[in-house]
């Protein structure tokens, strides 16, 4: 299913001190994700817990003021499409079209009222 909130991301100040309240509050599990200071949030401390958010420190955001509250991604079939709507619509853009390697396509943008989003075209063959 397409346009739909699938993913989250949490910034923190400190990403040791968030990791514990969430897995203390919620039970959820982490795991290193390549950059320092990024952890996967799975929605179990299980072996197979399921892929929901990213805890990420506010150094990684794309935009100057601390981002508070969610980062959701929107899935989307069409990124370039999406961004040609963000811009038309009142929205910016503040992180380009950018590719992750074997995941897809991404922008990450602020909507008309400056919320930070992010639009995500999965395409395991992206390079």
């Amino acid at each position: 299913m397409k346009n739909r909130l699938n993913h989250f991301a949490l910034y923190t100040q400190d990403i040791h001190r968030a990791k514990n309240f969430y897995s203390e509050v919620f039970d959820w599990g982490f795991e290193t994700y390549g950059e320092e200071e990024f952890l996967q949030i799975k929605d179990s401390k299980s072996e197979d817990g399921e892929l929901i958010g990213a805890l990420q420190s506010q150094k990684y955001s794309p935009i100057e003021v601390a981002v508070r509250g969610m980062e959701g991604t929107i899935e989307v079939e069409n990124i370039d499409r999406i961004i040609e709507r963000v811009e038309a619509n009142a929205g910016q853009i503040v992180l380009p079209k950018a590719c992750i390697p074997n995941v897809g396509y991404l922008c990450k943008f602020l909507d008309s009222e400056g919320n930070l989003l992010c639009a995500m075209q999965y395409d395991p063959k992206a390079e």
